[in-house]
């Protein structure tokens, strides 16, 4: 299963302005990109996944352009995926980065 590369290299580029350190891992037939080896984002096909918080994926799911990650055909908990027109600019990419960050950090 093919992942959209613009979106890996977009991710890549992204998450320099960060401190925090993330490595790659394939999974999903995508890449994930994890903080101290708990997944934050990463695309899978043409969306993008998030690891939300489970208290705010109530609001985030009520946001355009997002929706249940559905991979393995039921919703996955504290998963989404945001659809391309979701991510048109810089400014929203970062968003849902710091949302997966976020996600992360909570696990630790």
């Amino acid at each position: 299963m093919a992942y959209n590369e613009v979106l890996a290299k977009r991710i890549r580029a992204a998450i320099q302005i960060f401190p925090e350190d993330f490595t790659e891992k394939k999974m999903f037939g995508g890449i994930a990109f994890l903080y101290q080896g708990k997944m934050t984002v990463g695309p899978v096909k043409d969306d993008l996944m998030v690891r939300v918080i489970g208290e705010k994926m109530e609001a985030v799911l009520q946001q355009e352009f997002v929706r249940p990650m559905d991979f393995t055909g039921k919703p996955m908990k504290e998963f989404i995926f945001v659809s391309l027109e979701g991510l048109q600019t810089e400014a929203q990419l970062h968003q849902w980065i710091e949302l997966g960050l976020e996600h992360a950090k909570s696990k630790l």
